[in-house]
């Protein structure tokens, strides 16, 4: 797959993250972006698998929209991003976020590597 190609799958990757928070069919669709063993890293936490942090983040969060740049190219392979998200927590409380995400993703266009580093260093740990 070409560069522009998987920029157009990160870019998927936003749009779906933010609708399948109501949309079945988007959760699946996003799902299938990701390679089973996809290694996700959240403010410097690993862990393997996304399905799992999605539901969570969905189950914490009421509302949710994304806006980043053009994914970048960098030297060893990955790709990264600077974006900005607000919210509505479940509970009410509204916020904004900002922060990069640095992907890496396989030869058919899977996303193998996926770290999103925050510029709160705190946020996350309710997911852990």
């Amino acid at each position: 797959m070409t560069n522009t190609t998987h920029t157009a799958v990160l870019d998927v990757y936003f749009q779906l993250f933010d609708a399948s928070r109501t949309d079945e069919r988007a959760m699946e669709k996003l799902l299938a972006l990701f390679t089973p063993d996809v290694e996700i890293v959240l403010n410097g936490t690993k862990r393997t698998g996304f399905e799992s942090f999605i539901k969570a983040f969905h189950q914490f969060n009421n509302d949710i929209k994304h806006m980043w740049d053009s994914w970048e190219l960098q030297d060893n392979g990955s790709y990264q991003t600077n974006w900005a998200v607000c919210g509505k927590t479940a509970d009410g409380a509204v916020y904004a976020k900002t922060g990069i995400d640095i992907a890496k993703l396989t030869d058919d266009g899977k996303i193998m590597y996926l770290e999103n580093v925050q510029d709160d260093k705190t946020a996350f740990k309710k997911y852990e």
